[in-house]
């Protein structure tokens, strides 16, 4: 029974919350609970020394004593506050690193990305990852003066009490049972949690994205452009006054509850302070203990239901949903352990085995994906949006595991691998390439690499005039000499990333669109170089540009999750399937001359023209 209660004080957000309060900050969260007993108890003494200096007046004893101690209490008092408040706030700032601190944890430490793209998972994400921005509520640094208030409030209530043992030993239960009962019977704590439903979630991911789009920059040109501002600031406040108005919904007082407060409030206090003033007509008690007693009564009041359950709530709501993280990221993430990858640097043999996948339980993006890709050679991976490209690409770095059948890595299923060894031998260039506000070189080589071999990868992807060729420029504006560059010099250093890889030992090369930024002419001019500079490596691309297609040494057309075509571009074309049909498409929307696209003949060869 003792355990099962235990268990269940454990299992409470309170105990979670000041569990990892102490876990942030052990010797600032003691120098914090100091303080708020400190506070808690000044005003019972404050009582006690005035009742103390009313009786010596009215004994005519000498009043040093009882001013002194008076006095030294209210100094005390307002000290204490705005001490108090200043480490509230560097505990809440310590607060919030430490979870800040255990959410990147809890991100990268799984060796999948299964995690990071459950939808189950967003809220609890986005709880962990906002909730110090103010968009959910304060900030810790300020919600903590709050708790700290709100709990200062309960310890002068309780050690108010302790004083009505000297008037009755049942004065103390009868008060404290009476005030506390107003936060049972208004169940704001209980209550509040119904903020936590999806409804309410669901407004605050669209009160969230609003905001993003209002004050990140990628967005700016477009709003303006198509006059979106209002629609934006128009989106933000329908959602957070939707938000608002769920979360008043769930916490409004309800009618019957504050009558029932209020008669359990008004029969304890009458109670308690008519007897007191009985006492005093009597003459059963002195001037001087009955102001104790009162303003003991009085105090307990400090009790009543306040604010304290929604800021701890609100405190609380991040420390659970990290909490929630922690426990279901590592299986959403994670990925069977595998072995070391023994190998020397150099092109890898690739298999694919009836290889199937899915994201969830729906649709499978691969079904059955049987695919065979040389050593050293090159293959391009060609199809419509939603085919499984990308996937494919994802699968090869090991950053999910395919549902069924096996993909091989010179003849070892990939999953027998150690996935971080494994990417050492893999680099890769994605759609949604990183911009690093590094220097060109860290850029280039964020695991180091020498000079030498940084210059010839950027000459490689035709990027060695960029930043004005200083390895130590940092590529970002938002630093003292610093620079920006244009999207497709951004593909280029990315490029000159994925080559310096290829350099330093990695023998699988994966380009995911890795020049759509670039013009037609430049992207086959890139591919060209990229082509030779990796020679030594297996290279996969995935385009849909047929003019860089072409150069692959095979092309494979992927549908609805299957290989439907595989073959050179020559073997392709004469085919006449669906390779075919998706090159000609293409290559007629340059068919009316236009000299900054190639043009093509019947079989598919880039027509070479003279221009006088």
């Amino acid at each position: 029974m003792v355990d099962h209660m235990v268990e269940r004080l454990r299992s409470r957000q309170e105990w979670r919350f000041f569990t990892a309060l102490h876990r942030a900050a052990p010797a600032r969260n003691l120098a914090w609970w100091v303080l708020v007993v400190t506070r808690g108890i000044v005003p019972a003494v404050v009582s006690v020394g005035f009742g103390w200096l009313v009786a010596s007046i009215e004994d005519g004893d000498p009043l040093a004593g009882p001013l002194a101690l008076t006095g030294t209490m209210f100094t005390l008092s307002m000290v204490l506050h705005p001490l108090h408040q200043l480490v509230s706030a560097g505990l809440g700032d310590r607060m919030a690193n430490h979870l800040y601190d255990r959410l990147l944890v809890a991100s990268l430490e799984p060796d999948g990305l299964g995690h990071l793209e459950r939808p189950e998972l967003t809220a609890d994400l986005t709880m962990a990852r906002d909730f110090d921005l103010g968009m959910m509520g304060p900030p810790l640094s300020v919600s903590m003066d709050f708790l700290a208030n709100g709990l200062v409030q309960v310890v002068v209530g309780i050690a108010a009490s302790t004083l009505l043992f000297g008037f009755a030993w049942w004065a103390p239960f009868v008060m404290l049972g009476a005030w506390g009962s107003t936060h049972w019977l208004l169940r704001e704590s209980a209550v509040w949690r119904d903020r936590n439903t999806d409804e309410v979630r669901r407004a605050q991911r669209h009160a969230d994205y609003a905001y993003r789009l209002a004050v990140d920059a990628a967005p700016a040109k477009e709003l303006r452009l198509f006059g979106l501002a209002g629609w934006v600031i128009e989106r933000f406040v329908g959602a957070r006054t939707t938000l608002y108005d769920l979360q008043f919904q769930a916490t409004r007082l309800r009618e019957k509850s504050v009558l029932g407060a209020l008669a359990i409030v008004s029969t304890a206090n009458v109670a308690v302070f008519w007897l007191i003033a009985q006492q005093a007509v009597d003459g059963d008690r002195s001037t001087g203990a009955v102001v104790v007693f009162v303003q003991a009564a009085i105090g307990v009041s400090a009790l009543a239901f306040g604010g304290l359950s929604w800021a701890l709530d609100g405190a609380a709501s991040p420390v659970m949903a990290l909490e929630r993280l922690e426990a279901a990221v590592g299986p959403a993430g994670a990925l069977a352990p595998g072995r070391g990858l023994d190998r020397e640097p150099g092109a890898v043999e690739l298999r694919f085995r009836d290889v199937a996948f899915a994201y969830d339980e729906g649709r499978r993006v691969l079904d059955g994906i049987d695919l065979h890709v040389p050593a050293g050679s090159s293959i391009a991976i060609v199809g419509v949006n939603g085919a499984g490209k990308t996937t494919l690409a994802k699968l090869l770095c090991r950053l999910y595991d395919p549902v069924s059948g096996t993909i091989e890595v010179d003849g070892v299923p990939l999953t027998d691998l150690d996935p971080r060894r494994w990417r050492r031998h893999v680099t890769a260039v994605f759609q949604d390439f990183v911009r690093f506000e590094l220097s060109l070189r860290d850029n280039v080589a964020p695991d180091g690499a020498d000079d030498t071999v940084i210059r010839e990868a950027l000459a490689e992807a035709g990027a060695s005039h960029l930043a004005g060729g200083d390895l130590d420029t940092v590529l970002s504006k938002g630093y003292p000499d610093g620079t920006d560059l244009s999207g497709g010099q951004w593909q280029r250093i990315a490029l000159a990333r994925a080559l310096c890889a290829v350099k330093t030992g990695a023998g699988l090369l994966l380009l995911d669109e890795p020049t759509a930024q670039l013009d037609v002419r430049g992207e086959a001019e890139i591919f060209d170089r990229v082509l030779s500079a990796a020679r030594d490596a297996t290279v996969v691309l995935i385009s849909h540009r047929f003019s860089t297609v072409r150069l692959a040494d095979r092309i494979c057309v992927v549908e609805h999750g299957r290989v439907v075509e595989l073959g050179t571009h020559d073997e392709l074309m004469a085919t006449g399937g669906r390779y075919r049909s998706m090159f000609d498409l293409q290559a007629s929307r340059f068919a009316d001359g236009d000299s900054a696209s190639p043009e093509y003949d019947e079989d598919g060869r880039e027509v070479v023209r003279e221009h006088l």
